[in-house]
């Protein structure tokens, strides 16, 4: 699995965790669910269903930086739904989208 990381300094690394944490449970986790099934609150009605974070086979398939392209610029950009919305404002945190891509990535070692 490609591990590549943003350059982070470690006092900003908490920092970082904590917003992301944040961010996933107020904006992704309406689709992708709070423990990452893609079963969120929102994803009844959406076609493309959300992933599923711990599908180990989609884990396999997709690099850390195409999960942070999907983040930042939406899932239009790597080939996913276009339904996933872009966070624009992310793009200047570096370090808090690789938290992001940590916390998906964290879903498919249970």
């Amino acid at each position: 699995m490609n591990r590549a990381r943003y350059p982070v300094q470690v006092g900003a690394l908490t920092a970082a965790r904590q917003e992301a944490a944040q961010i996933f449970d107020t904006r992704c986790a309406a689709c992708h669910g709070p423990a990452g099934r893609g079963d969120g609150a929102a994803a009844a009605a959406l076609d493309p269903k959300p992933q599923n974070y711990h599908d180990m086979a989609w884990q396999k398939s997709v690099t850390d930086e195409e999960i942070a392209r999907a983040i930042v610029y939406g899932g239009a950009t790597v080939g996913k739904s276009p339904i996933m919305a872009p966070n624009p404002d992310l793009e200047s945190k570096p370090d808090v989208v690789q938290a992001l891509v940590d916390k998906v990535r964290s879903f498919g070692e249970e």
